[in-house]
């Protein structure tokens, strides 16, 4: 079974994990970074998605 990445906001740090998600915005876990609302923004600064990179 294939790992889901994660991603880490480059303003502050926080690391989206798929695994989890962001109950507190909706996001279920299991749901790939890709697959967020074009929307959804860091819950811990408030930056676009955009701002995010994949951890390797």
């Amino acid at each position: 079974m294939k790992k889901i990445a994660k991603y880490r906001c480059t303003v502050c740090d926080y690391i989206y994990d798929p695994e989890l998600g962001d109950p507190d915005s909706g996001i279920k876990p299991g749901t790939p970074f890709e697959d967020l609302p074009d929307d959804w923004v860091c819950p811990i600064c408030g930056v676009d998605k955009n701002m995010f990179e994949r951890e390797s």
